[in-house]
């Protein structure tokens, strides 16, 4: 009975009820408020102790769940507007080619977010349905090996989330990151300062949380240093990757190398995920992108979801 009433058909079929019981619900809101002339106030414009009273209790109580979703110790708030989720439904949708999936993994994506940074140390760097859209992105586009490099990771949270979502559509993900380790995050040219959540980007950070992911996080590889680093390379590029996450140097010149460093380890068909792609702050990223894919090339673009671009290579 439960699936019944949620399919798609039940849903339309009840929407004209729902309609109209909000219909009747917002006339009796307008006629209970037009009867004074604000909701703190008495019919003789003098304030309403006992309304003002609880409306100071509803704020109390309101503050503690909002801790669960504002920027404080991670710098961006966590409530998305309902439009934005949409969108990102909609763009997921169109690059991935499939509506259900993209609904489905939107909201556990969502939900995950949440929990990891409420649980883990530091923070996943970017927006909300920025994030949101990598995690459910990766899946639904359908790598062909489970072998996954993530080119920056900040705390290692985002690559712990990207490691539950790939199991949860029954992949088994073998990570490997390279990131420089520094202390606080690093962008040349661009001053980042102490990061919002007060944790210092270390190893035992990103340790820590990727052992939220479970066997496959403390088996993940990290290699400390830049991936233009031929040494680091060399140390990396022992496998062809069905994931590159391209998130390390934002300039024009690192995203290009990172491109081309990409070109030679991706598996055929597999994809790569340009972070900030299309990000008015980080302009470079796009420019090195056209720059490369109007060269010789494997890769084909998929489309943008949320402020992320998708590639994927050639087939064999």
């Amino acid at each position: 009975m439960r699936a019944l009433l949620t399919s798609k058909a039940a849903r339309r079929a009840l929407r004209p009820i729902a309609d109209l019981i909000d219909q009747r619900i917002e006339r009796h809101v307008r006629r209970v408020v037009g009867t004074a002339p604000t909701a703190l106030t008495t019919t003789t414009g003098t304030p309403d102790a006992a309304a003002q009273e609880e409306l100071k209790k509803l704020r109390a109580r309101q503050r503690p769940l909002e801790l669960f979703f504002d920027g404080t110790g991670r710098g961006a708030s966590r409530l998305p507007s309902g439009p934005h989720l949409n969108r990102t439904i909609t763009e997921l949708a169109e690059v991935t080619g499939d509506r259900d999936g993209a609904e489905r993994n939107v909201a556990q994506a969502f939900r995950l977010l949440i929990a990891m940074e409420a649980l883990g140390v530091g923070r996943i760097a970017g927006g909300t349905m920025n994030i949101v859209g990598k995690l459910s992105a990766v899946p639904l586009l359908d790598p062909p090996n489970d072998e996954v490099l993530e080119i920056g990771t900040l705390y290692g949270m985002f690559g712990a989330s990207l490691i539950r979502m790939l199991e949860r559509a029954g992949r088994a993900p073998s990570l490997t990151i390279v990131d420089p380790l520094a202390g606080t995050q690093l962008q040349p040219g661009a001053t980042m300062g102490d990061d919002a959540s007060g944790t210092p980007v270390n190893g035992a950070a990103v340790r820590t949380n990727l052992a939220l992911a479970g066997a496959a996080g403390a088996a993940t590889r990290i290699q400390q240093g830049f991936s233009e680093d031929p040494e680091v390379r060399a140390l990396v590029s022992d496998r062809s990757y069905g994931v590159v996450i391209v998130d390390g140097d934002h300039s024009a010149a690192g995203v290009a190398a990172d491109l081309e460093w990409a070109e030679q380890i991706v598996a055929p068909g597999g994809i790569v995920v340009l972070d900030d792609f299309g990000h008015p702050k980080w302009p470079g990223i796009k420019e090195a992108f056209e720059k490369h894919m109007a060269g010789d090339t494997r890769f084909t673009f998929l489309g943008q979801v949320a402020h992320s671009g998708y590639l994927r290579a050639a087939s064999a």
